[in-house]
């Protein structure tokens, strides 16, 4: 299994290959840097760690520089007299198994995946506050009307009678909505730009721009696995339409042979 570390830039609108106007979530997926890689002999199971983000020196305590240092980050002895800023260190993630042979030192970015491939998003959502239960559980609310004076939000009754005399456990209620982590799956890459850095996402991904995201290879769609029928390209059907055409002339053929 293959992955990144990215940061959710904005959503916008582009056509695809067939010519069909797509929503996507723009994800800059790049440099990242790996930093370590952990095998069943010295760790006990397989990973690679990587790395993403540029930061300033003095602002990475101690115990991260010299972890940084021991995996082959650059950083200057002493204190330098202007700012240093390194590549791809400030947010770090381990991916298990990961698929393709690197080394630390290397960077990575948006070419290990092309299009047509599916992925898993994974993202802390945007934070909501403390809501009601209208919004934070879809609740109807009460009449607005017929004499329903104050209850037209509200969730009704939470307890039962003298036994057992409790709240149920889980009992939705109002309370802190949002801030939580969150993974949307089998979304298709529309587009890879390596360049930029930039992968193209179809479909929206939790979080709010310029919030960081994991985008890892999908667990119910790896790499070669066929699209479905569903999302076969338009171009089946512009194959079945001169054939659909072609019956009239057929049926001219046998009219004349009569």
């Amino acid at each position: 299994m293959i992955g990144l570390i990215g940061k959710k830039l904005g959503q916008t609108r582009i056509y695809d290959a067939n010519g069909v106007l797509q929503q996507v979530t723009i994800v800059l997926a790049g440099p990242n840097r790996v930093l370590q890689c952990k095998t069943r002999e010295t760790d006990g199971y397989n990973a690679v760690q990587l790395a993403f983000g540029d930061q300033k020196l003095q602002r990475i305590n101690k115990p991260l520089l010299g972890h940084l240092k021991k995996y082959g980050v650059s950083v200057p002895d002493g204190e330098p007299k202007s700012p240093v800023l390194l590549t791809a260190v400030q947010r770090i993630r381990e991916f298990r198994d990961f698929s393709l042979p690197v080394k630390p030192g290397d960077l990575i970015g948006p070419g290990i995946f092309a299009p047509g491939d599916y992925v898993d998003a994974i993202g802390i959502t945007k934070g909501r506050g403390f809501e009601g239960v209208v919004k934070r559980h879809g609740f109807r609310g009460g009449d607005a009307s017929h004499g329903a004076k104050g209850w037209h939000r509200r969730p009704g009754a939470i307890g039962q009678r003298l036994f057992p005399g409790t709240v149920r456990r889980g009992m939705r209620m109002p309370g802190h909505m949002g801030q939580v982590r969150r993974t949307v799956q089998n979304l298709e890459i529309l587009q890879v730009r390596e360049q930029e850095n930039l992968l193209l996402i179809k479909g929206s991904i939790p979080g709010a721009n310029g919030d960081y995201v994991i985008i890892r290879e999908a667990k119910k769609r790896p790499k070669g696995t066929a699209r479905p029928k569903s999302a076969a390209p338009a171009a089946a059907a512009a194959e079945a339409k001169p054939k659909a055409a072609a019956k009239p002339k057929e049926a001219a053929k046998k009219t004349a042979k009569k």
